[in-house]
């Protein structure tokens, strides 16, 4: 079981570091200890992501379905034949996520097995689900057993949760509306996305890194550098959007080149570790 267990850890960090270079490059940073355990928590939420965005079969919602009741089976035993969910179960287990985040996780990402026009309440209901207890998952990790502190910094990982994935849904826009149909931006579509509606988002946006800040400097000394140098990363992305004219949103994704997202990343963590 050892051997298998470290393949499985193994597998979910390969993963993590072939979808996603900002990240791979962040996770990096964290302590030897808990490294794997936050493999572990993306590898399953880019599985779920690939059925519902990559995948195009007519049984999607089957598969979705397959791969969210294997999850919950596999956090009850300990043990899944999935080398994905194998990892994550182990790891719920062990930080005691509780089964609330990963069945509102699975809510979110059946949302986008079909059109919705997103009101105020879906939008922050898919946030919530897709984003926000991805972020109490891994402070489950980052605090361990100190409930107190998790407590205090809840607010804070939501709030960071929800500014990466609105950061991700404004970079996405003329994918997410070309290729998939969809606009989560509530009362917002591809034709009245204009600059008023850009300044207005990015300004929510900001709102929600200032509150994920004053969380940050609490942090463990463990994921403390991992999570400033990420939310530097997008932060710059951030900036770089609120720069770019609404236009020009809604025809490319915007992203910001290896070689500047290694410099930016590299010379936080350095920042960050002299600190």
């Amino acid at each position: 079981m050892d051997m298998y267990t470290a393949f499985s850890y193994k597998t979910s960090r390969q993963l993590t570091l072939t979808y996603s270079t900002s990240f791979g490059i962040s996770c990096r940073l964290f302590s030897a200890e808990i490294r794997q355990h936050i493999y572990a928590i993306y590898g399953l939420v880019r599985i779920a992501d690939e059925i519902v965005d990559s995948y195009k079969g007519t049984d999607q919602r089957v598969i979705l379905d397959a791969f969210e009741a294997e999850t919950y089976i596999a956090m009850s035993a300990g043990y899944s034949t999935n080398p994905i969910i194998h990892a994550f179960c182990l790891t719920a287990r062990q930080y005691h996520i509780p089964k609330k985040y990963v069945v509102a996780f699975f809510k979110s990402m059946r949302m986008d097995l079909e059109p919705h026009t997103y009101d105020t309440h879906l939008y922050e209901t898919y946030i919530y689900g897709s984003a926000e207890v991805v972020g109490l998952m891994c402070l489950k990790v980052f605090c361990g057993s100190n409930e107190l502190l998790y407590d205090r910094l809840e607010n804070g990982a939501r709030s960071l949760g929800a500014a990466y994935q609105k950061v991700n849904f404004l970079r996405d826009f003329a994918h997410d509306c070309q290729t998939l149909q969809r606009v989560y931006f509530p009362g917002v579509t591809f034709d009245t996305f204009d600059e008023k509606v850009k300044d207005r988002i990015v300004k929510e946006i900001r709102r929600d890194i200032a509150i994920a800040e004053k969380s940050l400097v609490q942090l463990p000394k463990s994921s403390r550098i991992a999570v400033s140098t990420s939310l530097s990363y997008y932060s710059q992305l951030l900036e770089k959007l609120a720069k770019t004219p609404a236009k020009t949103i809604k025809n490319k994704r915007i992203r910001i080149n290896n070689a500047h997202k290694f410099v930016l990343l590299g010379t936080n963590a350095i920042k960050q570790g002299i600190k």
